[in-house]
């Protein structure tokens, strides 16, 4: 069974990070949290990434500003990279470009919001285990009769 790794820049992104641990605790997913800077410490980062690609695994990089993390975690695996930089208004949310333009051979997928990027990793983890796939369904199916509801409460015709 595969797991998700959540790697974060610093420990200022611990809270968004909890919120994707959350999310992926719901749907049965084992998820680890670490911190490592590819600007500050690559070498403890690539070590990271390798020691953690022996087991079968989905990144996700949580990185603001500058983030070189997404790209150098997709850079040094084969395994799918997702980045979820957390929201900052600090140069009114431009900082997310550094996420969104990669160089070539760099491919990390960019999800913004905490619990998608959590969906997304289950998604692939889905693919060869059958328990998340049915944990999946089951969330999706919540939302699904959530949204129902609202609509039944909020009918006027």
């Amino acid at each position: 069974m595969g797991k998700v790794i959540i790697i974060m820049g610093s420990k200022t992104d611990l809270n968004w990070c909890r919120k994707i641990e959350e999310t992926l605790e719901k749907l049965g997913v084992e998820s680890i949290l670490r911190v490592a800077s590819a600007h500050k410490v690559p070498l403890k980062c690539y070590e990271l990434i390798k020691d953690y690609e022996k087991q079968g695994v989905v990144f996700i990089t949580v990185a603001g500003r500058s983030n070189a993390l997404s790209g150098f975690t997709d850079a040094q695996t084969w395994y799918p990279v997702i980045a979820c930089p957390p929201y900052s208004d600090t140069f009114g949310g431009a900082d997310v470009f550094s996420s969104l333009r990669m160089p070539s051979a760099v491919a990390p997928m960019t999800v913004l919001e905490p619990a998608n990027a959590a969906l997304a990793a289950a998604k692939i983890l889905a693919l060869s285990d059958n328990r998340i796939k049915e944990s999946i369904q089951a969330y999706q199916k919540t939302a699904q009769e959530a949204l129902e509801k609202d609509d039944q409460e909020v009918c006027t015709g």
